[in-house]
């Protein structure tokens, strides 16, 4: 008797204490809600206007729904509302082919025509804002607001087209893409043609000070990185980088001393979602896939971009699945950044959605998912005014600096 009695005392205590678990962290995850529509949240980085290119986006009415409700692609008003996105940064994103074929100020031009058009047609919705304070005036209004960076400084073919695009709305420019542009190196080339800035690289950072755009230093080499950072007269950000801590082969990201060098100059690394970004695991999964990918596709014939290619592509990654990242890995670079910077003053996000295709976190699939994130660094001891920070208040810091620093006015 005795011992059932135990029994009976200890199966209770521990369906309480999972109890008192499962109340914890559901409070923990309406916290997470809670803040994440309690601030703004910016996003480094979305692609949407160039998925919407691809879509043939067109300015009329049958078509300006597609930002509002879709299921296509990771952006649409009712996710972001939902996520509690309040200031996602637009991507312009310009191809590294355009520095060959021209055409790349053209398609900066039409790009921005295009968000500015989708505000224009919801202003109940969205709106255009080339400063912080615009920002917040958005936020208290319930609108979402676009900020727009240009991904690729190649529309930058002279100096006055600096001053061109902060005009047409630019808030920061990422100064290179997949390849050595007329400003400078690529982490993915290998030519290393500038050895970092070019001596007109050099006067396109300082024209980005003098007029007030951001400097983005995702894509440059380290290089140019560390060039870029002397230079600048202000902070600069990475728009959608992570760790190289995790990923040591992949140059894209950031190593710790560049991260460090980064938040002492007063700057913000945005951590991008993408698995490649997040994982070497991942990275070494996916490598070997698209070898295999490619030789069976040589094998059948096949050529990509057909429909027959496309289909082959399909069965393909359905019998070949990957194991993503999850929310807790994105986690795990912010964590990487505040230990080595020994502050939350200096990590956001910049997520790269629409940008990196089907390699998404598992719990950060698309805008609505955010609040996981802030589930997760609270459940790893981050404060509400830490979360603060990096949901926006570092990169706004950033923003304003520059923005203050300009000495010509619009």
């Amino acid at each position: 008797m005795k011992h059932l009695i135990i029994t009976a005392v200890a199966l209770l205590f521990v369906q309480l204490n999972g109890a008192a678990q499962n109340n914890s962290d559901e409070a923990l995850r309406k916290k997470a809600d809670e803040l994440a529509h309690k601030y703004i949240l910016t996003d480094g980085h979305v692609d949407l206007p160039y998925r919407l290119k691809i879509k043939n986006f067109r300015l009329e009415r049958e078509y300006l729904g597609i930002p509002l409700k879709t299921t296509e692609g990771d952006f649409d008003y009712e996710r972001a509302k939902k996520g509690g996105l309040s200031a996602p940064f637009m991507s312009i994103y310009i191809p590294s082919s355009y520095q060959q074929t021209g055409g790349a100020k053209e398609l900066a031009d039409s790009l921005i025509n295009m968000v500015r058009g989708i505000a224009t047609a919801h202003p109940d919705k969205f709106g255009i804002v080339t400063t912080p304070k615009e920002a917040d005036a958005n936020f208290k209004k319930g609108v979402i607001s676009f900020p727009m960076g240009m991904e690729n400084g190649a529309p930058l073919q002279t100096i006055s087209d600096v001053a061109y695009f902060r005009k047409k709305g630019i808030s920061y420019v990422t100064l290179t893409h997949g390849k050595d542009n007329l400003i400078c190196d690529s982490s993915y080339d290998t030519t290393h043609t500038h050895k970092g800035l070019s001596a007109y690289g050099r006067e396109v950072v300082k024209e980005m000070n003098r007029v007030g755009i951001m400097v983005d230093i995702s894509h440059v080499s380290d290089d140019a990185f560390y060039q870029a950072i002397e230079l600048s007269s202000v902070p600069v950000i990475a728009s959608h980088s992570s760790c190289r801590y995790f990923t040591p082969t992949f140059k894209r990201n950031m190593s710790d001393d560049m991260i460090k060098l980064l938040a002492k100059k007063g700057g913000v690394i945005q951590i991008n979602f993408g698995s490649s970004f997040l994982d070497e695991k991942y990275r070494q999964q996916i490598e070997a896939l698209q070898d295999k990918f490619g030789k069976a596709l040589k094998e059948k014939g096949l050529k990509m971009g057909t429909p027959e290619a496309d289909e082959f592509q399909k069965q393909f990654q359905k019998a070949n699945p990957v194991l993503f990242a999850d929310v807790e890995t994105v986690a795990d670079h912010i964590d990487h950044v505040v230990k080595l910077t020994g502050s939350t003053k200096h990590v956001g996000i910049g997520s790269d959605f629409d940008g990196v295709g089907d390699s998404l976190p598992t719990g950060l699939k698309d805008v609505s998912q955010y609040p996981n994130l802030i589930y997760v660094l609270l459940k790893r001891g981050y404060t509400e005014s830490d979360i603060a920070n990096l949901m926006y208040k570092n990169v706004w810091r950033v923003w304003q600096k520059t923005v203050d620093n300009a000495t010509v006015r619009r």
